[in-house]
C-alpha cells in the first residue's frame, strides 16, 4: 500500500518537472526565435539602407529558416506539454528546413568559390566536396518528404479506422 502511493507520487512529482522542464525550453526557443527574427530584420533593414538587397537577402533567408526551425521545435514543445505524447513529425519537418537551409548555405559558397575567375585546385577540392554534400542533402530531402508522406498516411489511416 505504502509502496503504491510512493510511486504515485513520484510518478506525479515528475510529471510535473516534465511539464516545468518542456516550459522552460519553450520560453528558451520562443527567445531565440524572436532573435533570430529580430537578427533577420536588421539584415534585411542595412541591406536596403545600403542598396545591397540582393547580396544580403540569403543571409536573412537563412535567419528567417532558422526562426521557423525554431517555432516548429516550439509547436513540438507544446503539443508535449498538452498531451505527454513525443510526436516525431515536428522533427522531420525541423531536419528538412535545416537540409534546405544548408543546401543554401553551400550553393552560396560554391557561388563564391567560382565568382573570383581563379580557379585552384583548393577551389576545385572544396567545389567538388560541395557537390558531393549536395547530391547527399537532396537524398536526405528526398527520404524526409517520403518519411513525412508515409507517416501523415499512417495517421489518417489510424483516423479513419478509429471512426469507422
Amino acid at each position: 500500500m505504502v509502496d503504491k502511493k510512493l510511486r504515485i507520487n513520484l510518478s506525479d512529482l515528475l510529471g510535473k518537472a516534465e511539464v516545468m522542464i518542456y516550459g522552460v525550453m519553450g520560453v528558451l526557443l520562443f527567445v531565440a526565435a524572436l532573435a533570430a527574427a529580430v537578427d533577420a530584420a536588421s539584415i534585411l533593414w542595412a541591406d536596403i539602407r545600403h542598396w545591397t538587397l540582393a547580396s544580403g537577402t540569403l543571409g536573412a533567408l537563412d535567419q528567417l529558416l532558422l526562426v521557423l526551425m525554431l517555432v516548429e521545435l516550439l509547436h513540438t514543445v507544446s503539443i508535449s506539454i498538452r498531451s505527454h505524447i513525443l510526436v516525431t513529425e515536428p522533427f522531420l519537418v525541423v531536419g528538412l528546413i535545416a537540409s534546405i537551409r544548408r543546401i543554401l548555405v553551400i550553393t552560396l559558397q560554391a557561388a563564391s568559390l567560382t565568382k573570383g575567375g581563379e580557379w585552384t585546385a583548393e577551389n576545385a577540392t572544396l567545389f567538388r566536396a560541395s557537390m558531393y554534400e549536395l547530391a547527399l542533402l537532396g537524398v536526405l530531402i528526398l527520404i524526409l518528404v517520403i518519411s513525412i508522406t508515409m507517416l501523415r498516411r499512417t495517421d489518417s489511416k489510424t483516423a479513419e479506422s478509429g471512426t469507422a
